[in-house]
């Protein structure tokens, strides 16, 4: 068996790991929110760069002093030599005429490609280069695994240059849960004394976390990642909208819900409601949920745009709750006897509030018995309405039996159209049987008495 010093560390433990998965969460967001801010800084200065079209012509068209094709032919030669020595090209080839080169042979990749195109372009009176090399699609595990190992010495050296930042960083978050805290204890402190609404206190305590959350975030972003700013933020957020309105739609109606519900609905915190086939008692509303303990024990999280958009009953509005409940008594008993014995067995429980309010009124004709519909008022929550049904049920149930009075059981009677076919005997045949003076009780007034 655990001792409680045990069950303390382990949930010290416990509380402990949850408080760093989070913060490593929020870390995690403000990765991926500074990636993308960075791809649409990269998307504007793109917009922003004027496209060069590179099948244009140079800016000028020499006519007189210009070079000769075969040194143009040469230079680009000894060019592509030196960067076939190296690696970059292979088979290069170079064609001229009128001052318009033409490249043809293999590159290793495109960026080597296109810079045997732009050394050609940039030549002294070459007016069009056409670039006609291609790429060599043979798979080369060393180059491959040299690209690699740059990137993934690039990554970490970006970490190393950034963890004094993300170390800053989550300092920040850690203030910002502390205040957080401090504010919620703020607010109730302050709020206690003012006899608000435990629902409203409980909306303006979470806004108020919400709104000290996001600034925090934000700051940490920015002490993250220099480059980030506020309206960048802001740009990412716009950007995604539609899609996350769409993925987190529900939880925005929840979360409305949820602020209306804390706002001005008729229930908080302690009451009993009803909301379909659910009864319990309701034990926390948060901005998304609502946590309700069923009569049964069980916690039941119901979503708060169920609770907004469906009936609900809620039990514990009134102090009070009228109970009604079905009494029978024989045909043969006096109505206005049993009517005033019901109702001072009533009277008498102590479960009853509001001794006047008693009503015990004659309703219909059963098949065995009359019927009186009793009410009185007890307290709203149900277990209140359930020993107050059981006191009245016995007080009742005592006092008639006290007075004589017949709380029937129900009645049958069976009648036979033809008794003699059956085996029974009329009473005429009976009386001529057994003489005059001598009256038998037949089958049929057994079971009719």
């Amino acid at each position: 068996m655990k001792t409680d010093f045990q069950m303390s560390g382990e949930s010290r433990w416990s509380d402990w790991a949850y408080k760093t998965i989070r913060y490593v969460f929020v870390l995690v967001i403000m990765l991926c929110i500074s990636v993308a801010v960075n791809r649409v800084s990269a998307q504007e200065a793109s917009e922003a760069e004027p496209v060069e079209d590179t099948n244009a012509p140079a800016e000028t068209v020499s006519v007189q002093n210009i070079s000769d094709d075969d040194a143009i032919r040469d230079r680009l030669t000894k060019i592509f030599d030196s960067a076939k020595e190296a690696g970059w090209l292979s088979d290069a080839e170079v064609e001229l005429q009128s001052g318009i080169v033409t490249i043809r042979g293999q590159a290793d990749t495109e960026e080597h490609r296109q810079w045997a195109e732009n050394v050609a372009r940039k030549t002294e009176d070459v007016v069009a280069v056409i670039n006609e090399l291609s790429i060599d699609s043979a798979v080369d595990l060393a180059s491959t695994r040299e690209v690699v190992t740059k990137s993934l010495d690039s990554l970490w050296t970006d970490f190393l240059v950034r963890s004094p930042l993300l170390v800053a960083a989550l300092f920040v978050v850690l203030v910002t849960s502390l205040l957080s805290k401090l504010a919620s204890w703020i607010i109730h402190r302050l709020l206690d004394n003012r006899g608000m609404r435990t629902s409203l206190k409980d909306l303006v305590n979470q806004l108020s976390s919400i709104a000290i959350w996001i600034v925090g975030l934000l700051i940490a972003t920015v002490v993250a990642f220099p480059g980030m700013t506020p309206s960048k933020a802001l740009t990412v957020l716009g950007l995604g909208s539609v899609a996350i309105g769409f993925a987190f739609k529900d939880i925005f109606e929840n979360f409305f819900a949820g602020i209306l519900i804390l706002w001005g609905y008729p229930f908080d915190r302690g009451d009993f409601i009803t909301c379909g086939d659910l009864t319990g008692e309701v034990k926390q509303i948060t901005i998304r949920n609502t946590l309700i303990r069923k009569l049964d024990g069980e916690l039941a999280v119901v979503p708060n745009a169920t609770l907004f958009k469906n009936n609900v009953d809620v039990l514990t509005s009134q102090p009070q709750r009228r109970v009604r409940i079905i009494c029978g008594v024989a045909y043969d008993e006096d109505v206005d006897q049993s009517r005033d014995v019901i109702k001072q067995a009533v009277q008498s429980c102590e479960t009853v509030q509001g001794k006047r309010t008693v009503e015990v009124f004659a309703k219909e004709f059963a098949d065995s018995s009359i019927n009186f519909e009793v009410a009185w008022w007890a307290g709203s929550k149900p277990l209140d309405i359930r020993r107050s049904r059981d006191e009245v049920v016995a007080a009742i149930k005592r006092d008639l039996d006290a007075a004589g009075i017949e709380i029937p059981f129900p009645y049958r009677t069976l009648t036979f159209k033809n008794p003699e076919h059956v085996g029974f005997k009329t009473t005429e045949s009976v009386v001529e049987n057994n003489g005059p003076g001598h009256h038998r009780p037949t089958q049929t007034e057994e079971s009719e008495s």
